[in-house]
């Protein structure tokens, strides 16, 4: 068995620089959840770059290495390390009212690969980041309407116009630097 790549019947599944980007980015994956600025809404959760990274990773890994990169992370989260919003971790925290917002990440580590295509187009990666910002915001304010038993308006005004302009923000500047991390690759 070659000791640089993983392998199965002689078949390569994952070379070693591909492994160690994954858990790599990974690890800054988990990092991000704890680079927030507070909210001042009742049980919200803080702002955080885990939005950045998650957006960073899916526009710039293909849908299988993005996949495992989010289900690591979900994983180390839901045995019990602090990797989530804040420091959250477990199956409490996911089912909690804010908990969504945790879950739409691998979601969108999915989601967003498959439609963003191989060739870059700065107008595209930008669409395709705000898609996930559409799918992270509505599936957490859909989640806390149901938890909180809010009316549409309520959940509207308290769990997804707070989170859309910073998200916005994060999403356009990662579709602006996918092409200088792709360098890197």
């Amino acid at each position: 068995m070659d000791n640089t790549n993983i392998t199965t019947n002689s078949k390569q599944l994952l070379p070693t620089k591909r492994l160690v980007l994954c858990s790599l980015f990974a690890a800054i994956l988990c990092i991000s959840a704890y680079l927030s600025i507070p909210t001042p809404l009742p049980m919200a959760p803080k702002i955080t770059m885990m939005n950045f990274m998650v957006f960073l990773i899916a526009l710039l890994f293909p849908v299988g290495e993005s996949f495992l990169i989010s289900l690591v992370w979900f994983l180390l989260g839901v045995v019990g390390l602090p990797v989530f919003i804040g420091g959250g971790s477990g199956i409490g925290y996911l089912i909690a009212p804010y908990g969504a917002y945790t879950w739409a990440f691998p979601i969108v580590m999915v989601v967003l690969p498959l439609i963003r295509g191989k060739k870059y187009s700065r107008l595209w990666y930008t669409m395709c980041a705000i898609i996930g910002v559409l799918i992270i915001d509505i599936i957490g304010m859909l989640w806390l309407k149901a938890t909180m038993s809010y009316d549409l308006k309520t959940a509207f005004l308290t769990g997804f116009i707070p989170f859309i302009p910073l998200d916005l923000v994060k999403a356009v500047v990662v579709a602006q630097i996918i092409p200088a991390f792709r360098r890197l690759f």
